[in-house]
């Protein structure tokens, strides 16, 4: 069962359309990735499937029934990019009085709150204050009271904000451990490289648009243009430019001093080597370039070939 469908859900704000007849599903356990520019639509999206905003049109069903924000918001974490905490309260009350709004009961929430704050050694904060927080505890706090409850349903928006490496990492690692358990989680931003690392499924938002729905791996698949680097181990610029007489491939320009070669329609990789063994030449490494999501995005919003890169390099 999909624990969140997402059937045309459209809103319009005056004259602008922030999100227009989106569509998708999410499968339980999966670590699905909301990405595009700012300004695309996310983060109003978000607030439909939260409750805070009523679509004009279209529905959601949360776990196989129409959502219901009084309710299924108790089975919702949502972690927004604006922090969300009371600056004058201590955190560890703080904690415990979100976790109660939640429904968790205060004896239940003081031991949760506990139980995290171990688990990412943030007891000696209990009674510090929001306002005395760095930006990156801050995002901490905001982290653990956001899947305290267990949610079966989590939101982050921009959950690295401000966070060094280290404690990047932590976070990183509790979300895959969330996922493993059973939660499923929407993870938001514009920074593209995070959520390749991170993400399942993907959709990609343009102008309150979904232009792209899809698994990572199938995503890259689909617009990946026959490159490859190969790696000679005596490349010269002669080499390169009789390179191109080959009918099997193209030579369209250099990266980290390896040639990349576009395979011509109706040829195999197999070809691009076959041609320089028999050259004589020694090929020390060879491997296709699959398009990152920003390389996919740039080219779905711009028209930009990932080809196009490379071209114009002196051979």
């Amino acid at each position: 069962m999909n624990i969140l469908e997402v059937n045309d859900l459209q809103k319009t704000f005056a004259t602008q359309t922030a999100v227009d007849k989106v569509s998708f599903q999410l499968g339980k356990g999966s670590i699905f990735g909301l990405l595009g520019p700012n300004g695309a639509g996310k983060t109003t999206l978000i607030r439909m499937i939260t409750g805070i905003f009523y679509p004009d049109s279209g529905n959601i069903q949360f776990e196989g029934r129409p959502f219901d924000p009084m309710s299924d918001v108790l089975r919702i974490g949502y972690m927004p990019e604006e922090r969300g905490l009371y600056k004058k309260m201590k955190i560890g009350e703080q904690a415990v009085y979100l976790a109660q709004l939640k429904g968790l009961s205060r004896s239940d929430a003081l031991q949760k709150a506990k139980q995290w704050f171990i688990k990412f050694e943030m007891q000696s904060w209990w009674n510090k204050k929001v306002e005395d927080l760095s930006k990156g505890m801050g995002q901490k706090l905001q982290f653990v009271t956001t899947v305290m409850h267990d949610p079966r349903l989590i939101i982050l928006d921009e959950p690295f904000s401000g966070l060094d490496p280290v404690n990047s990492n932590l976070i990183k690692d509790e979300i895959y451990n969330l996922a493993r358990n059973g939660a499923t989680i929407i993870f938001s931003t514009h920074r593209m490289e995070q959520v390749e690392e991170i993400c399942d499924h993907i959709i990609l938002m343009n102008k309150g648009k979904k232009i792209l729905d899809g698994t990572v791996h199938g995503v890259k698949q689909q617009f990946k243009e026959n490159l490859f680097r190969i790696g000679l181990e005596r490349l010269v610029a002669a080499d390169a430019n009789a390179a191109t007489a080959s009918p099997a491939f193209s030579v369209v320009g250099q990266m980290d001093g390896q040639l990349v070669v576009k395979i011509a329609d109706g040829h195999r990789p197999n070809d691009v080597l076959s041609y320089f063994i028999q050259k004589g030449e020694s090929i020390t490494s060879f491997m296709e370039i699959l398009p990152s999501l920003s390389d996919i995005f740039i080219r779905l919003v711009e028209g930009t070939p990932l080809a196009r890169q490379f071209q114009n390099i002196n051979l």
